[in-house]
């Protein structure tokens, strides 16, 4: 038995094919799967490492003379909500609604004593499943980062890196987002968005967040002129920087205050060369924390794992679950038009939050 699956055939050419049946005592069938646009389009153009080198974790190195992903990429996609319906596997009922990080297919089989998946607790919004595994942990370790940049490997809360403080995001995709709402439920004294896109504006509005237009004015200085510590101290406390563009960590580094830290969740997929580290950067003192998802800050593991951060994004989604999906899901769609919504993306002929596909039983 075969499953339906968006595939990327090679740079600029996807479609939705047949893929041979995976293997495991547990059987899903997808009910939605959320497109993370950023990560998946250097996929669709070709401009991702992992296609042109492959990444050693021994020495952390990507290295061009190993294998790499390369075309046909199979497996497009990391947030999936899927409905149990065969199990062999103790502890994993029929009927059970997992989040897990597998692709944009119909369906899946896997053993979850090798994979992971979560439980979907009930009385939580199916939709917003896609969130639970994986990108939600992202957001979450964002935080987190922030929290360990202060307290060390002393962190009891998210709430530890932004409560108090003025907090800017740049880039008002779903990461920005979902992170400036964490910030917002770690009662952060202000959170601001700032993204040139004016739907990505009212949608952090639509949250509680606040927004500026990056276009409108320079808003290293709009910010630094409201936000005062003292004498020569302005700027935001903490910049989570959540769009893939050196430029944006440029301007995240002008937006901090003194010895501040921008706390990076991007993917870059250009060159760095509009990150001026002779200016800000060295002159305010200033650092920058890779949140990277493949691992929590050091020292932090026993007590801050994946699980702990998908239990994390469970509550803010109780909490705030009805606007994320009324201002952060703004297309619905059948995974046969995938490969039409990714060809519009990548041309810009078309604009959206967050996709998310829906698979007919």
């Amino acid at each position: 038995m075969a499953d339906r699956a968006l595939v990327v055939e090679r740079a600029g050419v996807a479609s939705v094919r047949e893929l041979p049946d995976s293997d495991g005592p547990v059987h899903v069938q997808t009910v939605y799967s959320g497109l993370s646009a950023g990560t998946e389009l250097t996929m669709f153009t070709g401009t991702n490492p992992f296609l042109s080198s492959s990444f050693d974790p021994e020495l952390g190195l990507f290295r061009a003379d190993q294998p790499r992903v390369g075309y046909p990429v199979e497996r497009l996609g990391y947030m999936e909500v899927g409905r149990v319906v065969h199990s062999d596997s103790p502890g994993v009922a029929v009927g059970a609604l997992l989040a897990m990080a597998y692709g944009h297919r119909s369906g899946y089989r896997f053993d979850p004593l090798r994979e992971r998946m979560v439980m979907l607790p009930d009385g939580l919004d199916e939709l917003l499943g896609v969130y639970v595994a994986h990108m939600g942990p992202i957001c979450a370790n964002g935080l987190l980062h922030a929290a360990a940049d202060v307290y060390g490997t002393d962190v009891r809360s998210l709430a530890d890196g932004v409560q108090g403080r003025r907090v800017a995001v740049v880039g008002g995709g779903v990461v920005g987002l979902l992170t400036g709402l964490f910030a917002l439920a770690g009662r952060a004294e202000e959170v601001v968005v700032l993204d040139p896109t004016p739907r990505r504006r009212a949608a952090a509005v639509g949250l509680g967040l606040q927004a500026l237009d990056i276009d409108a004015e320079d808003p290293a200085v709009a910010l630094k002129t409201r936000w005062r510590r003292g004498p020569g101290d302005r700027g935001a406390d903490v910049v989570f920087q959540c769009r893939g563009r050196a430029a944006s960590l440029a301007l995240a580094l002008r937006l901090l205050r003194p010895q501040g830290t921008v706390i990076d969740l991007a993917f870059y997929a250009d060159d760095a060369g509009a990150v001026r580290l002779g200016e800000e950067f060295h002159h305010n003192g200033l650092g920058i924390r890779c949140a990277q998802i493949g691992r929590v800050p050091r020292g932090l593991a026993h007590t801050w794992d994946r699980e702990r951060l998908s239990a994390e994004t469970i509550r803010l989604l109780r909490e705030h679950g009805d606007a994320v999906r009324k201002h952060m899901i703004t297309d619905v769609l059948p995974v046969e038009d995938g490969p039409g919504l990714l060809a519009d993306l990548a041309a810009r002929r078309r604009h959206v939050i967050q996709v998310v596909f829906a698979f007919a039983p």
